[in-house]
């Protein structure tokens, strides 16, 4: 295997093949450049983010970080059309991220509820055909992201010109790595073979009314950080039901881990190295292989910016609460979605 090769691996693609090498020095390499790797994924990403800021207001930061994970994601991924229509679908993918979140935070937590339903649907039909890929996890969490992060007046118009550069970049990545892929179906087929009765478009259901009726209810309880219930949804609300109350358990627990792992090194770090926190968290992402730990280390930044407007007790007792509470709403609603869909299919037989 090639030095570029072993580039492109995952995390665990990179580990198991440190893991099977018995050859020492072939091992050391292994290890050399998985660590290379690591540290050049996060100098990439600390560029592309802090380029962002720079042009587009650093109340836009997270603008970068939305167009850094769709086009790691169009790298590799598709749409399961032909290209050409893929870039359609990435362009309406953008047109929402642009609209929807600013759209969703100048009305009241009702009409924001219809505005997220209407989106966040959309983004599942146009980013996630094949669930195997995992492709919404990237463009639902951009949204989030985006409405949690608002901004008004000029930045937004920056936003919009970050998002317009950021659609453009990621049509040339996926078309110039996915342009041989050989399939026939359209982009409105996408819409075509939207069916009510199949388990994928009932995933869709699900998730759409899981995450956007979670932030509502947060909304009305005048809570603050609405995105984490919405994003920790998400993560638990998995396109198979079976897996969602490990990853429920997982999602709660290593939250707790995360914040208590924070506190612990806003105690240790003077206070000119808190602003490392969030980095120190990005390369402990980079190096976990699994969900539990990458949910450990998400925290991390998180918390950083939270801790600055809340206070470090208050932020992680948000951070914690939101996530197993939302966690465990995802369960209970999965069930009675479930329950509901079977009992419907019954009647209809």
């Amino acid at each position: 295997m090639t030095f570029y090769q072993e580039l492109q691996l995952s995390s665990v693609g990179s580990k198991q093949l440190i893991k099977n090498t018995t050859d020492p020095k072939e091992k050391r390499r292994h290890i050399l450049i998985y660590n290379f790797k690591v540290y050049l994924v996060m100098a990439f990403c600390v560029a592309v983010v802090t380029l962002y800021s720079k042009l587009t207001g650093n109340d836009n930061s997270v603008v970068g970080v939305t167009v850094l994970l769709a086009m790691l994601v169009l790298r590799q991924a598709d749409f399961g059309i032909r290209t050409t229509h893929g870039l359609i679908s990435i362009a309406g993918i953008f047109a929402i991220l642009m609209g929807g979140p600013r759209l969703a935070n100048m009305l009241p937590p009702v009409g924001a509820f219809v505005v997220n339903i209407v989106c966040i649907m959309l983004l599942m039909v146009l980013g996630c055909h094949n669930v195997i890929m995992y492709n919404h996890s990237t463009f639902v969490l951009g949204y989030l992201l985006l409405l949690g992060y608002d901004v008004t007046g000029k930045a937004y118009l920056y936003r919009v010109a970050g998002l317009a550069a950021g659609m453009v970049v990621c049509m040339f990545v996926f078309y110039k790595n996915q342009k041989n892929r050989p399939y026939r179906r359209t982009f409105l087929d996408l819409f075509r073979e939207f069916d009510i009765r199949s388990a994928r478009n009932v995933w869709y259901i699900k998730l759409t009314f899981i995450v956007s009726s979670a932030m509502l209810i947060v909304s009305l309880l005048g809570l603050p950080r609405a995105m984490w219930a919405g994003i920790a949804c998400m993560s638990v609300c998995l396109p198979f039901t079976e897996d969602c109350p490990q990853r429920a358990a997982d999602r709660g627990m290593f939250n707790i881990v995360g914040c208590l792992l924070f506190i612990v090194l806003y105690k240790v770090l003077p206070p000119s190295m808190y602003s490392m926190i969030g980095i120190i968290g990005g390369i402990g992402v980079g190096y976990s292989a699994g969900y539990k730990w990458q949910t450990v280390f998400n925290t991390f930044g998180a918390l950083s910016i939270a801790s600055s407007l809340f206070g470090i007790p208050m932020a992680v007792a948000l951070r914690a609460g939101i996530n197993i509470v939302a966690s465990a709403y995802t369960i209970v609603c999965n069930r009675i979605f479930d329950r509901t869909y079977k009992n419907c299919t019954c009647t209809n037989t």
